[in-house]
């Protein structure tokens, strides 16, 4: 199969089918809703979007800069169509080029308990206690981003 990512601005049409996907795979299977408040201050984040080879979005996530040296990805969502064929492992790598190329040398996220065996094949290390966010176990994860 193939694919491609690319980052999108904020606001765009683009922009509002990634959050269409992030509803439908991360909110409503756990009945909740995003607020306005969430989605306004996403204009600073950076939006990544996969495309299958139809040009329709199969996965995205979010990079949230948290320092100018640590940002964190959150909001990952792959169709469910997609999932388990390595799209997210293939996200998740440009995202880190992404935020390599940007200068930041750590990359954090909040996993859920059930993806962390995922993350940890892409060399994240667990750090610190389980903590329950939306309802779900997590983890805080890491990486340490190789510059270039």
């Amino acid at each position: 199969m193939d694919y491609f990512a690319l980052l999108v601005d904020f606001a765009t049409p683009a922009y509002d089918q990634t959050v269409g996907l992030r509803n439908k795979i991360l909110k409503i299977p756990l009945n909740v809703e995003f607020d306005l408040e969430e989605i306004q201050n996403e204009y600073k984040d950076f939006h990544l979007a996969c495309y299958d080879e139809n040009a329709q979005l199969i996965a995205c996530l979010v990079l949230t800069p948290l320092t100018d040296k640590i940002i964190k990805m959150r909001q990952v969502a792959v169709d469910v169509d997609f999932q388990k064929q390595g799209v997210g492992a293939y996200l998740v790598e440009i995202s880190e080029a992404i935020a390599s190329k940007k200068g930041f040398t750590k990359m954090e996220l909040n996993a859920r308990d059930t993806v962390i065996p995922f993350y940890q094949k892409l060399k994240y290390k667990k750090i610190g206690k389980q903590f329950t966010e939306v309802g779900i176990k997590h983890f805080k994860m890491y990486k340490k981003l190789v510059q270039g």
